[in-house]
């Protein structure tokens, strides 16, 4: 017990220790895929800086070729397309300002080229409204060219440089964002390989209790048909002690009175004595029948199942009916002895429970299998009880559950069928006799 118990434990503490792995497991790769998302949304906010500082650069390259488009040539669509490119820059400013928020130095830097940028658009504004003016001073054009040009170096380089730190930063989000991916992966690999682990051993532990169980029901179930042999046995012994041993005392008893009562005639108490002997001796034949009788083994079940319908009807007042070949022949003794106390059983259960005032049995052969029906129309079984047998014939009383033990140890099926019209028992057997490592002993 305590071997099954500490097994029992042992399972537990395996399944229990995997599906804790599991939930920690879990809890972890969880975390870990949040900043995972995390890292990836980093990632992705460093790409719309890169990309938030590439427009500034291409569109203030535009603004500055379509300014000099306009000077060159005062085409109001080249004045247009700057117009538009200018006000676009100031929007693509203030979204860096914001992207960089989050990152002081690339913040600073940022202001920096707003500053920048809004000396390099007034320069641009400035020799765009000379233009508009109608003023043709080449040199004061020429002198806003020079300033132009020299900022516009200045904010590349800048713009170059923040370029250069957010890539510099995205190699390392993307660095921390692969790591954080393969520490991810490796904790679910190590988890899951592990719970494989110990859910193998729970079930490897969990195969040897059902194993162990298994052996200890057939074990329990070769038990239970050794006592129904010796108890086969014991009434076999019991039949023919009350038969020959005691039917023989009573017969000489019943003989000697006899002929006290012909030294004695008309005396009362002789004949009275001589009836209680002749009932003593029809009860003692009955029960030595009953503990098993002469005729299942002389002449087969046939002939036994005939005399038992007969004395159970008087017995009982249960009018029963018997149908069956009238060419039975023998069978196998094991067979005979089986089907018989089955009737037996069957029979007394009608009695006993049913209050039935009816029965019928009935027995039929075929090439390979003999099926014996018992049927009354009592009040039936109730269906708890029922369907507890059915999964279990131990709940249904030790008659029931010897008469399941009795038909499985011959490779036969017991089944029962009942509702409130009354109890059908049916009992199909093999005709072949079946050999198990348990014999029936014979009586010595």
């Amino acid at each position: 017990m305590n071997r099954r118990v500490s097994q029992r434990t042992r399972t537990q503490l395996a399944f229990g220790t995997a599906v804790i792995l599991l939930l920690l497991s879990g809890m972890a790769a969880y975390f870990t895929v949040v900043r995972l998302r995390t890292a990836q949304r980093w990632v992705s906010h460093t790409r719309d800086v890169q990309s938030s500082l590439a427009d500034i650069s291409n569109i203030s390259n535009r603004a500055g070729r379509a300014r000099t488009r306009y000077v060159d040539s005062g085409n109001e669509t080249f004045f247009d397309e700057y117009q538009a490119a200018a006000g676009e820059i100031q929007r693509k400013l203030k979204l860096v300002e914001a992207l960089t928020s989050d990152n002081p130095e690339q913040h600073e830097l940022g202001e920096s080229l707003a500053s920048i940028t809004n000396r390099r658009l007034d320069l641009l504004n400035r020799s765009v409204q000379l233009k508009r003016s109608g003023s043709t001073d080449a040199q004061e054009q020429g002198r806003l060219r020079g300033e132009i040009i020299d900022v516009s170096a200045e904010a590349d380089s800048l713009l170059q440089k923040m370029q250069d730190e957010e890539q510099l930063l995205l190699n390392h989000r993307r660095g921390h964002s692969e790591l954080l991916f393969r520490i991810t992966g490796y904790i679910l690999c190590a988890a899951f390989l592990v719970a494989l682990g110990l859910f193998a051993l729970h079930y490897k532990m969990l195969n040897a209790e059902l194993r162990a169980r298994e052996q200890a029901e057939a074990s329990l179930r070769t038990l239970s048909v050794r006592l129904l042999e010796l108890q086969d046995q014991e009434r076999r012994k019991f039949s023919r002690e009350l038969h020959d041993s005691l039917g023989q005392y009573l017969v000489g008893a019943k003989m000697n009175l006899a002929m006290l009562g012909k030294s004695v005639p008309g005396n009362a108490i002789v004949a009275e004595c001589l009836k209680l002997l002749d009932q003593a001796m029809t009860e003692t034949r009955t029960i030595s029948h009953l503990l098993h009788p002469p005729l299942l083994d002389e002449t087969g079940f046939g002939s036994a199942a005939k005399w038992y319908v007969e004395g159970f009807a008087k017995r009982s007042g249960v009018q029963t009916g018997l149908d069956m070949p009238e060419d039975l022949g023998r069978l196998p003794s094991s067979l005979e002895l089986a089907l018989f106390r089955v009737l037996q059983e069957s029979l007394t259960n009608v009695h006993r429970h049913s209050k039935s005032k009816k029965a019928d049995v009935s027995l039929r052969l075929s090439a390979d299998k003999v099926v014996l029906r018992v049927r009354d129309y009592g009040k039936g079984i109730p269906a708890d009880v029922l369907d507890r047998f059915r999964r279990n014939s131990a709940h249904g009383g030790v008659g029931l559950a010897g008469m399941r033990e009795r038909i499985h140890e011959l490779g036969g099926q017991l089944e029962m069928d009942s509702d409130s019209r009354g109890t059908q028992v049916v009992a199909t057997l093999p005709r072949s006799e079946r050999r198990n490592s348990t014999e029936v002993f014979a009586a010595d």
